[in-house]
């Protein structure tokens, strides 16, 4: 390879790297967190709020709770627990799924357009 090769994949790179952390590092925070029940949203509460919220399913419950601009699952009576194990969720898109309870939790903005796009 000669210099200008180098130099080429070094402006390449640059830009990748650039593009990733820009994408990475600066997503929207999100305006409130829907709470859906078997696809039906039950609830929409703000993040700015700091709240606990009981999600009582025929399945089970999970304990939301909403604490410094996050949310995240404290308390779940399902098996597995994975909602519980899960990280804390702030950005615009970012979910929390209790597959055992049927329970999605999702981060949306009040500005965003939200809708699915197609549904299998």
């Amino acid at each position: 390879m000669k210099k200008k090769d180098f130099i080429l994949v070094g402006i390449i790179l640059s830009a990748a790297i650039i593009l990733f952390a820009a994408l990475r590092f600066l997503p929207q925070t999100g305006s409130y967190v829907q709470v859906e029940v078997n696809k039906t949203a039950v609830e929409v509460l703000p993040l700015k709020e700091d709240t606990e919220y009981l999600i009582e399913t025929e399945n089970g419950s999970n304990t939301l709770i909403i604490k410094e601009g996050y949310a995240y699952i404290s308390e779940a009576d399902c098996p597995d627990k994975i909602c519980v194990r899960h990280r804390k969720i702030s950005k615009n898109g970012e979910s929390i799924i209790c597959l055992p309870h049927r329970v999605v939790i999702t981060v949306v903005d009040e500005n965003a357009d939200n809708e699915i796009d197609a549904e299998v």
